[in-house]
This record gives structure tokens, C-alpha cells and sequence, in this order.
């Protein structure tokens, strides 16, 4: 059966629009809606209720597993609080994301440094406020660890290339294994505590099977330095369980009963301690960017519409870069009449596009002053907000439960 231009056009702009009620309960939708009311865009909204359910999903599907909450990815204060109180660790990248957990009296024994790179003073700062469990992948950092950390215990990371991931980590972070049996030898000859080996998957990544990847290669670890004496004693299967965007994930239960029985494939039923990092799963879904059109335009006659907005790549959505994260990103009433829009931010920087390859399709209606709504941006947005580029300030957040 021939199909013409038209039918073509309708399916694709069905499977483009995005409506709220896909990703959230039309009971949500309606309390950011109501918020939003004379409230100046762009600013953040998160559902602390969101952040809580995450949480406990996670600990309900690895039961056995210490979560390690990644500050980074929402360091919001009531997030950080909220977690604490639910009795979360925290994996820190830096002394500043230090004090802000020792502002709220988490104990250093529930913190890990997962930065392995490191100042030296930065080392020393950390260990002489309590904190006694580093990352590293690297002789140099491994040699100011044991400088200015001694007797910490000290896990090591794997290098994993990212496969399958939205947000792929690169060669930035971790060494390869023969490095590692390395490093965890030098650790004991430094009077360090050799203790574990770590690895992240890549960030939002949709192949589970990269965890059995990385595990495999813990198992092979843990056995040969058994043989030099070396007895580890904890994997940190690391981040990159997702968030809900446009291109539909696996959930929690299914990525967790995957790595379970990775991980007791290779380790029986007698787990080594199983840590893990999340901060995309934990905080992504509980985030909404409210922002303003600020002007539709066309290059041509016949071109497609531009639609910029008041937040771009330069205020939380970095992660549009390659068009990476694509957002669920929808208006407050739905419609059939729909164009396909290029969607690009407020900068004068040619790069604060946010979608031009990937076409989003919103009602032929939007005009300017619409506000836009850009779901489940709740995990590395604010974070990543710039400083006054432009002299635009960085994202407000506001927190709320519903």
C-alpha cells in the first residue's frame, strides 16, 4: 500500500510530539503548571516526592548493594538533605561538594572521593576531615594518596569505553586491567588498603550488558592479585542506571535483576560489598525546566521554524550537545496541527543550539511568551548552568513535593 507526503508527515509528527502525560501524571503536569504562574523563566522544578521514590526503588531492587548518591548531579541543598535523612552515602568529586555534606553533618565514613584526579592538598584536606575511601586510576594520584592519606582504603578504575551510553564517559577515567593489578600491588607496598575495584558503564546507558563486561573483568582482577595476596574486598558497579527522556528505557527492576545475576555469575552467592552511584536515576526524572519562547523566526520562505528559547546549552542543557539527552520537552495543551521546529537558546554563541538534526514537533499554534516545559531535566542541568555568560545568571531552582 502507497502511503503519500501527508501520511508520512502525521506519523513521524505523532512519534516527534511530546505530551506530558506520557512521562508524567497529568496530576503533576498540573501542579508545574499552576507553579509556573508568575514565575520569571527559565528556572528548575523539583518534585522532591520524585527524588524520594527513586531512592527507594533503587534500595528496594539492590537490597544488598551501599548507595553512593553522585553529588554532581543535582547538589541541590534539599536534595542532599532529603537523601541524607533516608540514610544515602555520597560519592563527592570535590572538597567544595565535601563541605557542603559536612554542612549537613553526613559522617565522612559515608563518603567516598570518586574523583581520581585529585590536588594534593585537596587529598590531604579530605582525609584530615575523615574521609578514608579514595578512587584512583593512576601512580601519581595512587603516590599523593599514600602521601597524604595514609593508611586509607583505595578502590580502583576499570577503563570501560561507553558503549550503548547517551552520555558516553570517554578515556578520561580508569586504566586498563594489567594497570590496575598494578596499582593495587603498589597500594599495598605504599601501606595503602588495597579494597575494591570501580567502573562506570557511561551515563544513561541502554546496554545492560555492559555491566557483565565490566564485572567479568573485576572477577579476573580479584582472582589474580587472591594470588599475590591482595584479597579485595568491594565492587562499585558505579552510575549509568537512566532516566525517562524521548527514547524509552528499561526499568529499574530489569537493569537491577540483570546485574544481580552478572554479578552472581562471577562471585557466587557470597557478594563481595557492592557499592553503586547513582545520580541520573536518582534525581533526572524529578526535574522540570520552565521556559519562555522568545521569538519564532524562519531563515527562508520555505524553511523549517526556529524556536529560541529563554534557557540554552549555556543554562542546564549542556547535555544537548551532539544532541546527546534528548528531553521530553512539550507545551501545556496538545494538538494535531504540529510543526517541526529547530529549538535553540538565547546566547549569542552559534554553538546554543539545542536541536537541529533531531526534530521536535510542537502545535503550529506556540507563539512567542508560550512557556515551554522541559521534563525530566532534574539530573546534570543546574549543575551545569554557567556563572553570567552573556551576564545571564545561572538557573533558578525551585523544590517542591507533589
Amino acid at each position: 500500500m502507497l502511503y503519500n507526503d501527508s501520511y508520512h508527515n502525521n506519523f513521524k509528527n505523532m512519534h516527534r510530539q511530546n505530551k506530558a502525560s506520557n512521562f508524567i501524571s497529568k496530576k503533576e503536569f498540573k501542579e508545574i503548571i499552576n507553579f509556573s504562574k508568575n514565575k520569571k523563566t527559565p528556572f528548575l522544578l523539583i518534585n522532591l516526592n520524585q527524588i524520594e521514590k527513586e531512592y527507594d526503588s533503587l534500595r528496594e531492587n539492590l537490597p544488598y548493594a551501599k548507595i553512593y548518591y553522585a553529588v554532581k548531579a543535582n547538589p541541590h541543598n534539599d536534595v542532599v538533605n532529603l537523601l541524607h535523612k533516608k540514610g544515602s552515602n555520597f560519592d563527592i568529586a570535590t572538597v567544595y561538594e565535601l563541605n557542603q555534606l559536612l554542612d549537613f553533618n553526613v559522617s565522612p565514613e559515608k563518603i567516598s572521593y570518586g574523583n581520581t584526579i585529585k590536588k594534593e592538598a585537596d587529598i590531604d584536606y579530605a582525609f584530615k576531615k575523615g574521609v578514608k575511601l579514595f578512587a584512583t586510576d593512576s601512580e601519581s594520584d595512587l603516590k599523593k594518596i599514600a602521601r597524604k592519606a595514609p593508611g586509607s582504603k583505595v578502590f580502583f578504575r576499570l577503563l570501560c569505553d561507553g558503549s550503548g551510553a547517551d552520555w558516553p564517559l570517554s578515556r578520561k577515567f580508569g586504566a586498563h586491567p594489567d594497570t590496575i593489578f598494578n596499582l593495587a600491588i603498589l597500594a599495598k607496598k605504599l601501606k595503602l588498603i588495597p579494597y575494591g575495584i570501580s567502573f562506570h558503564v557511561g551515563s544513561q546507558q541502554r546496554d545492560i550488558g555492559q555491566w557483565d563486561n565490566a564485572i567479568s573483568q573485576c572477577k579476573y582482577l580479584f582472582t589474580s592479585l587472591e594470588e599475590k595476596g591482595i584479597s579485595l574486598k568491594m565492587i562499585n558497579i558505579g552510575g549509568g542506571l537512566p532516566s525517562n527522556y524521548v527514547n524509552p528505557v528499561k526499568s529499574i527492576d530489569v537493569y537491577a535483576k540483570e546485574i544481580t545475576r552478572f554479578l552472581k555469575e562471577d562471585f557466587g552467592e557470597n557478594l563481595p560489598e557492592i557499592i553503586v552511584e547513582p545520580g541520573r536515576s536518582i534525581a533526572g526524572n524529578a526535574g522540570t525546566i520552565v521556559s519562555e519562547v522568545i521569538m519564532i523566526s524562519q531563515k527562508s520562505s520555505e524553511g523549517q521554524k526556529w524556536v529560541y528559547l529563554d534557557a540554552g546549552k549555556f543554562g542546564g542543557l549542556i547535555e544537548t550537545i551532539d544532541e546527546s539527552i534528548k528531553y521530553p520537552i512539550c507545551t501545556e495543551k496538545n494538538s494535531k496541527k504540529l510543526m517541526e521546529v529547530i529549538l535553540a537558546g538565547p546566547t549569542c554563541d552559534s554553538m546554543d543550539i539545542l536541536y537541529e538534526n533531531y526534530k521536535y514537533c510542537l502545535n503550529k499554534s506556540l507563539k512567542e511568551g508560550d512557556k515551554i516545559y522541559i521534563l525530566h531535566t532534574g539530573a546534570y542541568t543546574a549543575s551545569y548552568s554557567s556563572i553570567c555568560f552573556n551576564g545571564i545568571p545561572p538557573l533558578e531552582v525551585y523544590t517542591k513535593r507533589f
